[in-house]
This record gives C-alpha cells, sequence and structure tokens, in this order.
C-alpha cells in the first residue's frame, strides 16, 4: 500500500506516545511505506493569524510546513499520537495543526480538493496521566476540525488514562493489544486495492491528471500512482488550471520520476501516454497504452480536451472493476 504518516506530539523521547504509535503500525511495517515526523523535533512557526493564505491559497511563512503540506496530501492513513496537555496538545503538535489552516482555505475559500481526501483516514491516539471523566474532550473537537481541514476522514480517538512516566502505557495490556487491532483492521482494508502506475514522459500533465482523477473517483479501489521517464520541474500551470475547473487541487504535487514509484509495486496494471519506447521496464500484471496528445505547449482548450479524455478513461477503469469480471 502506499504511504501512512505517523505524527509523534509528545516532545520527549520514547515516551508512552511514541509507544503506542509503534503498536498501531506492527501491521504496516511489512505492507506499507511508514514516515514518522517527531513534530518538537522540525521548526514549525506558530500561525501569525495575517489571514495571507485566505487571499493567496499559501502561507507565507516557508519552513518546516512545507514538507508536512506535501506529505498530509500523499498519505493514505494518517495517525497522531500525542499526551494530553491541560486537556488539550503539546504546542509544538498545536503549532502544526494551526498552520494547516493553509489547506482549510484551499478547500472552503478557492473550493479546491486534494484528490485523495475523499477516501484518506485520520485518527489521533491520545494518553493521559489522570482519570478525568472529560480527559479526552477537548482533543476530540480538536482533532475532528485538524482532520477535515487536511482531507482526512476522522476515525475518532483512542484514549488511555493514567499513564504519565516513561512507559507506563506498557502496563496496560490491553490497551496496547486494541492498539495492534485497529491498526491491523486499517491494514486488511487498504490491502484490497488494486495498484495503477500512470506513465507519461514529464509526468507534468496526463499522467498527473490520471492519477488525481483515479484517487478521486476511485480511491476505496484503486492506490494511483503518476511517474515521468525524464520528469519535468513542475507541473504544467495550464494542468493545474484545468484541473481546478474540476475542484481538483494539484498545488502540493510534483513531477516524479519512475524510479522514486517502483517500490509501490508491483502493479495491477501500467498505464503509458506516449513514453513507452523510453519507459524502463515496470512490473505489471496488464500494460496499456493511451494515445494521448501530449499537453505542453497547447492551448487551454486542448488541455481541457485531454483532461476529458483521461478522465473519461480513468472512469472506464473503475467501472470495469466495479461491475466486477
Amino acid at each position: 500500500m502506499g504511504l501512512v504518516l505517523g505524527l509523534i506530539g509528545s516532545p520527549r523521547r520514547g515516551g508512552n506516545s511514541e509507544i503506542m504509535l509503534e503498536y498501531f503500525l506492527k501491521s504496516f511495517r511489512e505492507e506499507a511505506f511508514i514516515e514518522v515526523i517527531r513534530v518538537g523535533e522540525i521548526e514549525v512557526e506558530p500561525c501569525q493569524g495575517c489571514r495571507f493564505c485566505e487571499e493567496r491559497g499559501f502561507c507565507r511563512i516557508s519552513d518546516g510546513m512545507d514538507k508536512l503540506y506535501e506529505l498530509f496530501w500523499e498519505a493514505d492513513l494518517i495517525v497522531v499520537s500525542s499526551p494530553i496537555f491541560f486537556y488539550g496538545v503539546p504546542s509544538q503538535l498545536k503549532a502544526i495543526i494551526d498552520r494547516s489552516q493553509v489547506l482549510w482555505a484551499r478547500r472552503y475559500r478557492f473550493n479546491l480538493r486534494d484528490p485523495k481526501s475523499p477516501w484518506r483516514k485520520g485518527i489521533a491516539l491520545c494518553v493521559g496521566a489522570t482519570r478525568g471523566k472529560n480527559l479526552f474532550l477537548g482533543v476530540e473537537l480538536t482533532f475532528k476540525y485538524f482532520f477535515d481541514a487536511i482531507g482526512a476522514s476522522f476515525e475518532g480517538v483512542m484514549g488511555y488514562r493514567e499513564a504519565d512516566k516513561k512507559g507506563d502505557i506498557l502496563r496496560q495490556k490491553n490497551a496496547l493489544e486494541e492498539l495492534e487491532s485497529r491498526g491491523k483492521a486499517f491494514m486488511e482494508a487498504f490491502k484490497q486495492k488494486k495498484k495503477i502506475l500512470f506513465v507519461c514522459r514529464g509526468n507534468s500533465g496526463r499522467s498527473q491528471m490520471a492519477e488525481a482523477f483515479l484517487q478521486y473517483h476511485g480511491g476505496d479501489l484503486f492506490e494511483a500512482y503518476s511517474a515521468g521517464s525524464t520528469p519535468k520541474g513542475k507541473i504544467l500551470p495550464e494542468v493545474t488550471e484545468v484541473m481546478a475547473e474540476k475542484g481538483l487541487d494539484l498545488f502540493f504535487r510534483k513531477p516524479k520520476e519512475i524510479e522514486s514509484v517502483l517500490k509501490y509495486g508491483p502493479f495491477d496494471l501500467l498505464i503509458t501516454m506516449g513514453c513507452e519506447e523510453v519507459c524502463p521496464i515496470v512490473e505489471a500484471k496488464r500494460t496499456l497504452n493511451w494515445n494521448l496528445e501530449d499537453p505542453e505547449g497547447k492551448t487551454i482548450s486542448t488541455v481541457r480536451e485531454i483532461r476529458d479524455k483521461i478522465e473519461e478513461g480513468v472512469k472506464k477503469i473503475i467501472m470495469e472493476v466495479r461491475n466486477g469480471p
């Protein structure tokens, strides 16, 4: 499967938050690509409340959030593990949550959606020192709206009490079993998806559009990837524009070389778009070639026509799988 992103919200290394995340991710170790971020060890300035993102669609501050924005939208599952500080989350994690206003603005001010957002999952693992009845009430609201902002369905808070010192959670065997079991359930659901790779020369147009459409329309059935034999530096602005007309946001995406996505294989289907003569060998059960015009240098109306042909082709693939053999 694709990327599982874990965020450790505690500034303390080796603590209960880290242990909880480790148990939750056990089932993913052999099947998924996992990236764990210790939020206390990256530089993230607090939100200034300047409203720049609501006017321009991006943050005027460039720091550790630049990478996180991309990871949020690349991930299939986002797991946040955090202690409770005064019925909230630590300040390092709260800074990241607040800076996610950029993604909220792109969705609710600019009416753009990350293509993976209908299917991405988000869950929080929380631990507190006390037995308070309302110990997790505050973070439940925080995470509900955080995951909505970054484009993930909120799957709830797994909260555990009376664990303060390092390793206290290890004495709660039921908690560890529950964490491992819940993680395994997510893993089994993701394993059922078919993998499709779209390849064109520059990964700046056709294959990017195909990947986005498949993720948006069929993300419950497929893992979609794209790459280029000779990737460009950025996605063509005309492509970003015509996809925005469909309400799909490619802002944080970049062209990728084929070698960078081979780790996600083997693929069920490889679809080439004009690079078949120079594409390296890619392991796939089936290969198709979509003979589509390269959008580079074309008028915006032509790029729209290419976009629509790609969306039509993607929907046919989805219908074939939904309807069965």
